[in-house]
């Protein structure tokens, strides 16, 4: 089914309970320039819940013996530094290995700045020791870059080849398409926009993360995958894949993870989702022991998908005999695009006399980063950019992000840590 078409981008939604008919839900456009509405054939970037799909290839060459997942990931990686990390504590983000796009934030790279997965893989390489103590979990989209990496090295040939050769065909997956260079042609493809203050702006940049990130596909597709995977589930009387790799602890308790899926396994709550966020899409998956699968997919920077399917799920729960369409609408229609507040960075235009602290450099990260203090706040720079930090303690500073942590009183120190959400850490030295 179709809401009314409104002028702004939305989503597609999908609801498929064993022994039903799916139902679907689309509302907005899919293309504001062309009038051109959000379809069920319409394709989104789903950012990270890809990760399913690259962790099930991983396995299936791991069942092949093209490698071990217990195998050390630097025997198929010779430039990998950090030499115990294994391929399982890849899938299941327990290497330590930094997220390299939060690292190279730290070089001042712009919105309209392209890097490639080659500048992402020479920040990984450039690591030699976990960020975290082994056995703990750091989400890191890097794991994933290096995956893919390996997989191609294995099987001779791209992520996209394999993938459609080993999962989308077989599945019927024909929307459904890794996009290797950001200059390829998408078929049927929504574009993302953010609300500004003064209207709709595109919210995708030149370039997404590489490799692993950069799957397009349909929410049909998305349940043809989700299906397989209840398929699979249904004869292992367990988490899905859990007899080849096991779940471990996540960021978010008490939710595991495994192979790029994250497990709610408490009794009678037994499921297995996984959400995305990639410049200005999101996407989130959800499939329960019983078969239910949901599939959400937004173009609009202010609906965020995983709220959808939260929604959608509490309705369901809730009013389990209500009329599904219904339901739909009712947890679509909570996502409202919210007011945009103007943005409080300084601007680059203040000359007020700012005290040099000094520049200060890494060896885990690129670039150099500068501290200023002026009228009692301190500024971090990097290439031209300013953040205004806020203090949080009497040596923490926090930025957007990120927190700041001094080795000493403002003015005399000669080195401070900074701790990434997803690299934390990095100590920096005066040079």
């Amino acid at each position: 089914m179709n809401a009314d078409r409104h002028e702004a981008p939305g989503l597609s939604l999908l609801v498929d309970r064993p022994g039903e008919d799916p139902v679907l839900l689309q509302t907005g456009l899919a293309s504001l320039e062309h009038g051109v509405p959000i379809r069920p054939n319409t394709t989104f970037n789903t950012g990270s819940v890809a990760k399913q799909i690259t962790a099930h290839l991983v396995l299936l060459a791991a069942r092949d013996n093209l490698f071990h997942v217990n195998q050390k990931a630097a025997d198929l990686l010779p430039r990998l530094k950090i030499s115990d990390v294994t391929i399982a504590d890849l899938v299941t983000h327990q290497s330590g290995i930094r997220d390299a796009e939060s690292l190279l934030s730290l070089t001042g790279f712009r919105d309209l700045d392209h890097y490639t997965a080659d500048d992402l893989r020479t920040l990984a390489y450039r690591q030699h020791r976990r960020a975290v103590t082994e056995g703990h979990f750091l989400y890191s989209n890097t794991n994933y870059l290096l995956l893919a990496e390996i997989l191609e090295s294995v099987h001779r040939t791209t992520l996209a080849h394999l993938a459609r050769r080993h999962l989308f065909d077989p599945l019927g997956m024909n929307d459904t398409h890794f996009k290797a260079d950001p200059r390829h042609v998408i078929p049927k493809a929504a574009a993302a926009y953010q609300a500004t203050p003064h209207g709709w702006q595109h919210a995708e940049t030149p370039v997404t993360l590489p490799g692993p990130g950069t799957l397009w596909t349909t929410v049909g597709d998305l349940d043809r995958w989700l299906a397989h995977l209840h398929q699979e589930w249904q004869h292992e009387h367990r988490l899905p894949r859990e007899d080849a790799l096991s779940y471990q602890p996540s960021d978010h308790r008490p939710y595991l993870y495994g192979p790029g899926l994250y497990a709610d396994a408490r009794p009678g709550r037994t499921a297995v989702f996984h959400y995305g966020h990639e410049q200005g899409f999101s996407a989130a998956t959800h499939l329960d022991a019983a078969g239910l699968r949901l599939v959400c997919l937004s173009n609009n920077a202010n609906i965020a998908a995983d709220q959808v399917t939260a929604a959608l799920l509490r309705e369901l729960r809730e009013h389990p005999d209500r009329n599904q369409s219904d339901l739909l609408r009712r947890a679509a229609a909570r996502q409202r695009t919210p007011k945009v507040a103007v943005g409080t960075r300084p601007p680059l235009g203040d000359h007020s006399p700012h005290i040099e602290l000094g520049t200060f450099t890494c060896d885990q990260a690129p670039g150099t980063l500068r501290l200023t203090h002026y009228a009692g706040t301190l500024h971090l720079w990097r290439r031209g950019a300013r953040d205004q930090l806020t203090q949080a303690g009497p040596r923490a500073y926090t930025g957007n992000g990120y927190t700041l942590t001094l080795n000493g009183d403002t003015e005399q120190a000669d080195r401070f840590t900074l701790d990434l959400d997803r690299a934390p850490g990095l100590t920096y030295v005066r040079q």
